[in-house]
């Protein structure tokens, strides 16, 4: 997946917006204010930062070892950073993107979510 294409992926969600609130060079992706993606888009190798159930994220990193980690600066139990390289398939890496944006709306107030109507 090529650095267009994620933050394509990452904006693709209902209400997502991308910020810089760190520096000019790292993508911040929200929904309602809540922050499920990170990602510096022109680093090699490409990384993305994405909540994850902390269930599945043993699992995970033990699957694709070396590919996905503990978040980088963030916590470790419910964060991982993914690397977005030709080793990991693009559905995968759709499918954590995913994940993350569901797991991050499913903890705003029911409210909030009900304002997203997503099919």
């Amino acid at each position: 997946m090529k650095p267009q294409e994620l933050r394509a992926l990452c904006l693709s969600f209902n209400a997502v917006t991308e910020e810089f609130p760190f520096n000019p060079d790292t993508s911040v992706f929200k929904v309602l204010g809540k922050l499920f993606a990170l990602a510096a888009l022109d680093a090699r190798p490409l990384t993305v930062n994405l909540k994850c159930d902390p269930e599945d994220a043993p699992r995970l990193r033990a699957d694709h070892e070396g590919l996905i980690v503990p978040g980088y600066h963030m916590n470790k139990r419910h964060w991982n950073t993914v690397t977005v390289d030709s080793t990991l398939p693009d559905a995968l890496v759709s499918e954590l993107v995913e994940d993350s944006y569901d797991l991050v709306v499913a903890g705003l107030p029911k409210a909030e979510r009900l304002k997203l109507d997503r099919p």
